[in-house]
């Protein structure tokens, strides 16, 4: 056969999909011409952006031909400031997918491998097979389990050698909504061995109870193979705009900026993230809302016969009881956007973000609607 440049791409390149995300609210207008529609299916916040952070925005008066401060200074003070480390120790990303793959290309490669739980979040074996690095997926916990479809740290651990680059965990985990107890991930940390960086995604981390966060300053102390990852997605309502850091050591960081592309973060959106630091009230709300919107969720798909996973972030996952797809399309006509998980192996799943309370009737309404009818 003649040679192509495709046969340029490495193994790990030619073994990936194209991630895939939830369905755009502007595709489906266009697909089945509705104008009411609703979108549950991204785990955006549905109370909007923070206000200071749009109010930011709108007082923007910066020049926008110059280019950003490549380093973040102002931004990264702040952020360490807020838990108790040195600028040093912070990584601004482009959302906190960018840390992904920043630790990615810097701990993994050729002849390493990242261990991941089985319903992690699909980036992890995206970042790790792009620098064609072996990935190896541990079962999760099972259905008897006291955290269903969770991480099972055991297990995980067993899958460590001498060359595991990074291992990927996530506490609120995605797809799952499932969480790990502070005290078990401070006893892998103690575990792991020192050459292996365990990365923390803490995505969804504010909505969980007060009392389930773990102190990663304290952690961040004592692990230096630790990384840290949050977002500006999620609570604080800033999708668009892609901001997300890392914490960790310093020497960790130093290497993680060694790769970062220049001016990696936009302009606007530190000076946005920057504001929404002190938004404390609409964290509140944003949190009290899920929390209380979550709960009602959960009561009502249970008494529909559904079994929802254990959650602690702001969606909820859970069991069809047949295949998901043709509800999920069923869905669409009603005008709502979930999110199917057959790509995550959960093919009887969907996950549904938490809305506000009219939107979560809706939802309720459609799937009544739809699975009455067939």
């Amino acid at each position: 056969m003649t040679a192509t440049v495709s046969d340029q791409a490495h193994d790990g390149i030619r073994s990936l999909h194209t991630y895939v995300p939830g369905k755009p609210i502007e595709d489906l207008k266009r697909e089945l011409g509705l104008d009411s529609i609703i979108k549950l299916a991204s785990n955006e916040n549905p109370l909007g952006t923070s206000p200071r952070a749009l109010a930011a925005l709108r007082a923007f008066d910066g020049d926008l031909y110059r280019y950003p401060d490549g380093s973040g200074f102002e931004l990264k003070a702040k952020i360490a400031a807020r838990h108790g480390v040195e600028p040093s120790c912070v990584t601004l990303g482009n959302g906190s997918n960018d840390i992904l793959e920043l630790a990615a290309r810097v701990f993994l490669g050729p002849g390493k491998n990242a261990v991941v739980s089985q319903y992690s979040f699909a980036v992890y074996p995206i970042v790790a097979r792009a620098v064609n690095a072996e990935v190896r997926e541990v079962p999760a916990l099972g259905s008897a389990a006291d955290m269903p479809c969770g991480h099972d740290l055991e297990a995980i651990q067993a899958r460590i050698d001498e060359h595991t680059g990074v291992v990927f965990l996530a506490s609120p985990n995605n797809p799952t909504g499932t969480w790990l107890a502070a005290a078990a991930v401070e006893a892998f940390l103690e575990a792991v061995p020192a050459t292996t960086v365990v990365l923390l995604d803490q995505a969804y981390v504010e909505y969980q109870t007060s009392a389930e966060q773990p102190d990663v300053h304290a952690w961040l102390a004592r692990f230096p193979n630790l990384i840290v990852t949050r977002t500006f997605s999620k609570i604080y309502g800033m999708a668009a705009l892609r901001f997300g850091y890392g914490l960790s050591s310093s020497d960790v960081a130093d290497y993680l900026n060694r790769i970062r592309q220049p001016f990696n973060v936009n302009m606007l959106a530190m000076h946005c993230a920057a504001a929404a630091l002190d938004d404390d009230d609409f964290i509140e709300r944003s949190i009290a809302s899920n929390t209380a919107e979550r709960s009602s969720l959960v009561r009502e798909l249970t008494a529909r016969g559904l079994d929802c996973l254990p959650s602690q972030a702001n969606f909820i996952t859970f069991d069809c009881h047949q295949a998901s797809a043709p509800l999920y399309d069923a869905l669409l006509h009603e005008g709502v956007i979930v999110r199917p998980l057959a790509s995550y192996d959960m093919p009887e799943h969907l996950r549904v973000t938490v809305g506000t309370a009219e939107e979560n009737r809706r939802f309720l309404d459609a799937l009544d609607t739809v699975r009455n009818s067939a």
